[in-house]
């Protein structure tokens, strides 16, 4: 089964909530990139395709983060199968339409100069990151509270510089264990399932 074709499965088999379908709808929809487009331009799964693939890397990573005794048993982490693919899935929604194919002169092996294909980041609806899939996703269905945060949230204390921004990504952990799951799932799979060991060495 290929990605794209997991990631409808996934969805369809554990999303049940009113407007999901329509929200599906519009990630297969011709003017949609979702299956297409990378998860970034230069960093974790920088490839056509990366989005929907870190996708299902994020929702494996937390499925397995919370299945942890530890998780259940002493930390009181119960969420609901709807929930962890919901948070997961679509915590990257914002990267749809917003990477386009650029070329720049690159040598080669043999030193002559060729063009070669590049991601550019051209977002047209600069709304932040995490707080933009959850307004991407809220005209479709509705989000209960720990799931808003949780996507808003997920990047965690990454390019916070501010002072109030670290206390609220704190704050938002303590409130919301669930921002804290998934930021821990999306940097695990970035880190350790998308980009290259080679370059830790």
């Amino acid at each position: 089964m290929n990605a794209r074709d997991r990631f409808i499965e996934v969805f369809k088999s554990k999303i049940k909530r009113e407007g999901a379908d329509k929200l599906l709808d519009f990630i297969c929809s011709p003017s949609s990139d979702f299956f297409t487009a990378p998860a970034s331009a230069r960093y974790h799964s920088a490839y056509e395709g990366g989005l929907c693939e870190h996708s299902l890397n994020v929702y494996d990573c937390l499925c397995e983060y919370l299945n942890r005794p530890v998780a259940k048993e002493k930390y009181g982490l119960n969420y609901s199968d709807e929930s962890i693919a919901i948070v997961s899935l679509l915590h990257d929604i914002c990267k749809m339409n917003v990477y386009k194919t650029s070329y720049r002169n690159v040598k080669n092996e043999q030193g002559q100069w060729e063009k070669v294909p590049y991601f550019e980041f051209d977002d047209t609806l600069p709304y932040g990151h995490g707080e933009k899939s959850v307004y991407m996703i809220t005209p479709f269905m509705k989000l209960t509270r720990e799931e808003a945060f949780a996507i808003r949230y997920h990047m965690g204390f990454s390019n916070v510089e501010s002072s109030i921004a670290i206390n609220s990504v704190g704050k938002a952990f303590e409130m919301f264990p669930l921002a804290f799951a998934l930021s821990t799932a999306d940097m695990e799979a970035t880190y350790y399932l998308e980009t290259d060991r080679s370059k830790r060495k």
